[in-house]
């Protein structure tokens, strides 16, 4: 299947490793220019490396940072000005600090104010800072790797669940504000996906129990549904969720 990416660039946030290094895999074999932006170098360049020896005809760049501070997103965007542009956004933010519990016996403050700054500020950060330099692009979008936990809370998931449902509400907005510049915004949930962080999660065979295929989900199968919706193929789709969780999500929409 055609997707109509190849010799687009791609900036991806989080994109060093687990499921954002998933998806820039995806992009590489698509054709796409990347930037990848995250917080340790040495796992930027080791991706780097990786990447342009899975496809050496593709340009990756390397910004490191962190999400939640204002200048280092701003450095960002002025990279991406001065080395060419973008055409898709992809927007991958930490995970909340683990082990994740409920709600009323999350006291820490700190777990709360550093789950706040890794997933809703953050993610705001990128979004307002990079979304405005794909207006006037060709088929612009923008992808966000969310959480089943925004359609339907998950036991012990209060971090999660609290701050990605303001993430959810902040692209809903955008997909309407963005609709007139012909720019998607859509978002991907996934449930347990295996990754390096995978045997860090809680209770992870008890979760695994609970998804009705019986498994974890694999990281290509996320990429799959990211690369189909900053595709040609998804352009009449925007401010729309596709749950990849195994069939975990018992809401009806």
């Amino acid at each position: 299947m055609e997707l109509g990416i190849a010799g687009k660039r791609a900036v991806v946030i989080g994109g060093s490793q687990g499921l954002g290094l998933s998806v820039c895999e995806r992009f590489a074999d698509e054709g796409v220019d990347l930037v990848i932006f995250a917080r340790n170098e040495e796992r930027l360049a080791n991706a780097r490396d990786a990447l342009i020896a899975r496809n050496p005809k593709i340009k990756v760049d390397t910004v490191s940072g962190d999400i939640a501070d204002a200048e280092d997103i701003e450095r960002l965007k002025q990279e991406v000005v001065d080395t060419g542009g973008m055409q898709i956004l992809i927007l991958n933010t930490p995970p909340p600090p683990r082990p994740m519990t409920e709600l009323l016996l999350e006291t820490d403050d700190k777990r709360w104010e550093n789950a706040y700054r890794w997933q809703l500020k953050g993610a705001l950060l990128v979004l307002r800072r990079l979304a405005p330099l794909l207006i006037g692009q060709d088929n612009a979008r923008i992808v966000a790797i969310t959480s089943a936990s925004i359609k339907e809370p998950l036991e012990n998931h209060a971090l999660s669940t609290v701050y990605r449902a303001g993430v959810q509400a902040a692209l809903k907005h955008l997909s309407l504000e963005m609709a007139k510049y012909n720019v998607t915004v859509n978002s991907v949930a996934p449930a347990v996906v295996v990754t390096d962080t995978y045997h860090t999660v809680h209770n992870i065979d008890d979760r695994i129990s609970k998804i009705p295929l019986g498994r974890a989900g694999k990281p290509e199968e996320l990429s799959a549904a990211v690369a189909f919706f900053a595709s040609e193929l998804a352009g009449f789709t925007t401010g729309a969720t596709l749950q990849v969780d195994g069939g975990c999500t018992r809401a009806l929409v």
